[in-house]
């Protein structure tokens, strides 16, 4: 008898029998069942004594099953006789009743067996066909086994040499499911790559030596890359093909998304292996062959496809659109090419229309009630007219447009390599037959094809899309998300005043995200965005990009006293995918490094190799020299760099971004990432309370004009002890604080919570649910977010200690001099709810407010509590501290080379180099002045106008002069004065940094773009705090005069030395 290991199926166009593999050609090692013959005897014994089968065909029956069908030993082996005579007697129902039907081509076959630790599967399988309405074992398999969240299984498959009957040319395929055995299990980390380690007893005990090796190879490559590594063997003398795949377990349907992709291409598998490894890490092993008497272009084109596609099934959730795919309707690219427009669509349909802009221009945009009504007709339109349901069933209802869409955005952003690999595919076939369309033909077909006005608008915003793209990874092969550089000019003036400088668009498996930046040269933070519920994602989904332009926007002003303008990322993270932070922000980050490095020589993203029976090593190129791995278009045609930083959920990844960026070849990765930890360079914003240091000097600017003692004013905070800036307003504060929300819940006494034991949590960073309530005086209270019917000092029940927390702020017993918001979503105060932070006579419960967290007031209720007589600064002049931090931590990442800035600014095992210590010194000093700065200056143009123009208003027009006159000055003549340059410069510099390294060494490291920012940046804040809004023309040119008789003097005293 042939052993099934050696005898897989090759479907031999002309009928004759499968041949035999060698043994060189084997995945596992032969798992020979000696009893086979014995066992074949028992099983045609106990259907006897059945009687289901008459008694003439048993015998040719169960010799056809264990001889003819090719079915690996390992089966029998594994199964009890009763079970395989089950089999037998379904397999035998199901040929007679496709015979009472008088289909003899058609046999469903689908039997099902769970083991105690996994499964067999048997099912009927056309070569190539996808089949909908099947059983879907692969996608059983996916969800079941392995997207198991706790444990690994192991799969191997195995299509059946021959075929059920004569009259039925259908074979069987069987799927052998097992739970891996480790011995090693959670001791092995996510780099291990020791296979003794790593792999399962299972997997060791069956393995050949050439498959270890294998499996060894891609999986070293795989623990350095963030995206799925690809290795194509070839066979001399057979145009089967290997795919190996390994990649981190995180996509649920990448089994059977495989399936549909190879099936696309009129390719089938033999047999497939999937092995799950402890260091996380998942490694499939395909043998693929194409189709007899396919049409589509033959397996040696096709097959390099199909390595460039991998990417896009790992790199998104499955969505109702891959329901085209499947069905064969659209090409892969095509179908993720539709899940990104409908993305796009969601966040920039224009839903707006011209009636809303008509009727914004009627409207009074100082009247509360006018702008109240303008801002509910916003977002109800944004919600109800263009559903992301509704744009969705209009993508399925019309998979021909997507086809002539996804060829007009691949004609202008596909990149052909450019040796070796140009062959004719199927997907550029595709492509060709709609490129040479004009986009008025595109029009034109939509308007003919579509139904109504509604589903015309969503089709043109796939147009929008395509012409908003710059640049995108979509074609480049190694990516784990995909992302999309775009022209801010897409923004509707209407919805966003401000234009922003550049707008990235980012979808991953796990995530939604955009980034926003207001000038070339800019700085700030990415957040992440959880969704408790379902509700509250769908909202955040519609927010999304609102409040990442807002944010952003916000930044922009914040970032006056420094180089860099404003820019923010926002991360939502997929309903299904909560728990995925550290995941999506390292595909994020990826996914934006895709499209900065846009020459592909830097890219380490993933790996994928075409070889001819080996490859060479390097997950490059094959031993031919072909490339698969492609540049990226680039149509803005410009060097582009980042600066990130930390926000909500993302503080503890600033160090893997700049080493992940070092590791892609990034030049700037020092600079890529502030708010690293002391070991990497980083100025923690928490450990030295740099935002706090700004905050509160606005306080204290308050506390000098009404000349009162910090120690005799009452507070109410959000944002706990166990946060950045709620810690450190705590510990740098002296006041008598009666109020604490943070996220565990509300903390409140009226005669001032003890500040010792608020102290102790600050220290530890606990939240106030760890407050000690004993220390609590008569009439204060704690309420935790899992409370329910507590009763507070002055009888009042608290049924939802949830609700209670999310809107205490606005609770009459919220109520102090001073309101300090250090954390808080955005937009917890806005014009409806405003009022509520009046009492009974209709006047504030706060004097004063000094904004430490980004955007908790909207600018209409800022101006309505400012009208009632709040002495209100704003965020973006507020809390500037951080940012003014993070942009010195760049400007000494670019001044050190690296091995200077190792030594001078990394701390090793605790111990501090000098330098960084005076430099952390210097940070504070300068935060603490420009907060001064800014600070006196509101003061001085809100007396100068009598009160008449709000402290907020006042902010932002300080804001827009300086960066406007910073943008002036950078690309001014003045730059080009050296002497005045140096002086500048040398100003701006830390004196660290300045003794250290010198103004020479320093120029020869940054980069020109930033040394022209900071000239800019530092001229304008220090000329509009001195002399205000208002000004006369000449005023500069008396401004600049200190600055030009030093460079002078300097000049001079250069020439005398010289």
């Amino acid at each position: 008898m042939t052993n099934a290991k050696m005898g897989v199926d090759t479907m031999k166009s002309d009928g004759a029998a499968p041949f035999a593999r060698k043994e060189s050609l084997h995945e596992f090692k032969s798992d020979e069942f000696p009893e086979r013959a014995q066992q074949m005897v028992e099983v045609c014994e106990f259907i006897k004594e059945k009687d289901f089968i008459p008694l003439a065909r048993i015998d040719g029956e169960v010799r056809w099953f264990y001889e003819q069908l090719g079915i690996v030993d390992v089966f029998f082996k594994a199964n009890t006789v009763r079970k395989i005579a089950e089999i037998i007697v379904a397999l035998f129902a199901a040929k007679s009743l496709s015979w009472v039907k008088h289909n003899n081509k058609m046999l469903d076959v689908e039997l099902q067996q769970e083991t105690e630790s996994g499964c067999i599967m048997i099912c009927n399988s056309q070569p190539g066909v996808s089949i909908a309405h099947g059983p879907e074992f692969e996608k059983v398999i996916d969800t079941k086994y392995l997207g198991h969240a706790t444990k690994q299984y192991r799969v191997e498959t195995y299509r059946s040499r021959g075929v059920v009957s004569q009259d039925n040319a259908v074979q069987l395929r069987c799927y052998f499911v097992e739970e891996c055995q480790f011995e090693h299990g959670a001791a092995v980390g996510p780099t291990e790559t020791d296979m003794a380690r790593i792999s399962s007893r299972n997997f060791l005990e069956k393995a050949t030596p050439n498959t270890l090796a294998v499996y060894e190879e891609v999986i070293r490559k795989a623990v350095k890359a963030s995206g799925p590594v690809v290795e194509l063997k070839a066979f001399p003398g057979t145009d089967e093909k290997r795919l190996v795949i390994a990649y981190r377990r995180n996509s649920g349907h990448f089994f059977s998304a495989m399936s549909h992709l190879y099936h696309f291409y009129d390719l089938y598998s033999s047999r497939k292996y999937v092995e799950q490894f402890a260091n996380g890490l998942t490694v499939m092993s395909l043998y693929l062959r194409q189709v007899p008497g396919s049409t589509k272009p033959p397996i040696s084109n096709s097959i390099y496809q199909i390595c460039k596609e991998v990417s896009l099934l790992h790199v998104l959730p499955y969505s109702p659109i891959h329901q085209l795919f499947m069905s064969g309707e659209l090409s892969v690219q095509e179908v993720t090419y539709a899940h990104a427009a409908w993305k796009f669509a969601e966040h920039f349909l224009n839903r707006l229309g011209a009636d809303y802009v008509a009727l914004q221009d009627i409207l009074d945009a100082d009247n509360e009630m006018h702008t109240a009504l303008l801002a509910k007709i916003k977002k109800r339109l944004r919600q109800d007219t263009f559903s992301s349901d509704y744009i969705k069933q209009v993508i399925l209802s019309f998979p021909d447009l997507v086809r002539v869409m996804y060829a007009n955005f691949a004609g202008v952003h596909a990149v052909t390599p450019t040796r070796g690999l140009q062959k004719k595919t199927l997907s550029s076939t595709r492509i060709s037959d709609f490129v040479h369309l004009t986009e008025q033909d595109i029009r034109e077909r939509c308007t003919r094809t579509v139904s109504n006005q509604n589903e015309l608008m969503i089709w043109e915003s796939f147009l929008t899309f395509n012409g908003a793209i710059l640049k995108t990874n979509f074609f480049r092969p190694r990516k784990v998300a995909i992302s999309f550089r775009l022209t801010p000019s897409i923004l509707p003036t209407s919805e966003y005043p401000a234009t922003p400088f550049g707008v990235f668009f980012i979808l991953g498996y796990e995530f939604r995200g955009f980034h926003v930046r207001f000038q070339d040269v800019a700085r700030g933070g990415i957040r992440v965005i959880r969704s408790a519920n379902r509700e509250v994602y769908t909202r955040n989904v519609q927010s999304l990009f609102d409040e990442n332009y807002n944010l952003a926007n916000t930044q922009n002003r914040k970032n006056k006293d420094i180089p860099e303008g404003g820019s923010k990322g926002t991360i939502l993270l997929n309903w299904h995918s909560q728990d995925k932070v550290e995941v999506a922000f390292q595909k994020y980050v990826d996914a934006l490094l895709d499209l900065l490095l846009v020459d592909g020589s830097s890219s380490s993203s993933s790996s994928n190799a075409i070889a001819d029976g080996s490859s060479n090593g390097n997950g490059n190129t094959n031993a031919g020299g072909e490339q698969l791995d492609v540049a990226i278009k680039d149509l803005y045609g410009q060097p582009e760099i980042l600066f990130l930083g930390p926000d909500e959920g993302t503080a503890d990844f600033m160090n893997w971004a700049s080493a992940h960026a070092r590791a892609r070849g990034a030049s700037f990765w020092k600079a890529f990432t502030t708010g690293k930890s002391a070991q990497f360079g980083g100025i923690p914003h928490d450990t030295y309370g740099m935002t706090t240091r700004s905050v509160h000097q606005y306080v204290l600017g308050i506390l000098r004009r009404i000349g009162v003692a910090e120690e005799l004013i009452s507070k109410f905070q959000t944002g706990g002890p166990d946060g950045d800036l709620g810690s450190n307003e705590i510990k740098i504060s002296r006041d008598q604080t009666r109020g604490i929300v943070d996220g565990s819940g509300v903390l409140y006494d009226p005669a001032g919570i003890d500040r010792a034991e608020l102290l102790r949590l600050a220290e530890q960073r606990l939240m106030v649910s760890e407050f000690d309530v004993a220390k609590l005086g008569a009439r204060g209270f704690r309420v935790l977010i899992g409370d329910k019917g507590v009763e507070l000092p002055d009888g009042t029940v608290v049924e939802n200690g949830m609700k209670f927390r999310n809107e205490f702020h606005l609770n009459p017993l919220a109520a102090a001099t001073l309101f300090v918001p250090c954390g808080g979503r955005p937009e917890a105060v806005h014009l409806n709810n405003v009022h509520q932070l009046m009492d009974e006579h209709g006047e504030p419960r706060f004097k004063y407010i000094v904004e430490g967290a980004n955007l908790f007031f909207t600018q209409q209720a800022r101006l309505v509590l400012e009208k009632k007589g709040v002495v209100l600064f704003k965020d973006a002049s507020a809390n500037k501290g951080g940012v003014t931090s993070s942009s010195l931590e760049v400007y000494a990442a670019l001044s050190w080379k690296d091995a200077g800035f190792t030594e001078h600014m990394c701390v090793h095992d605790g111990v501090i180099p000098p330098f960084y210590q005076r430099y952390v010194e210097d940070v504070q000093r300068i935060i603490e002045r420009n907060a001064a700065l800014e600070s006196d200056c509101i003061w001085r143009e809100f007396e100068k106008c009598g009160g008449s123009k709000p402290r907020c208003l006042i902010s932002d027009q300080l804001s827009l002069k300086i960066v406007q006159l910073q943008t002036e000055l950078s690309g001014s003549t003045l730059y080009a004065n050296e002497a005045l340059r140096r002086v500048v410069l040398a100003d701006y510099t830390p004196p660290a940094l300045m003794e250290k390294l010198g103004l020479e060494e320093i120029c020869a490291n940054v980069p020109e773009p930033y040394l022209r920012a900071i000239f800019g940046a530092f001229l304008a804040s220090r000329f509009i705090y001195e002399h205000g809004l208002d000004y006369s023309p000449f005023a500069f040119f008396d401004f600049l005069q200190p600055f030009i008789e030093r460079a002078n003097e300097n000049r001079s005293a250069a020439a005398a030395k010289a």
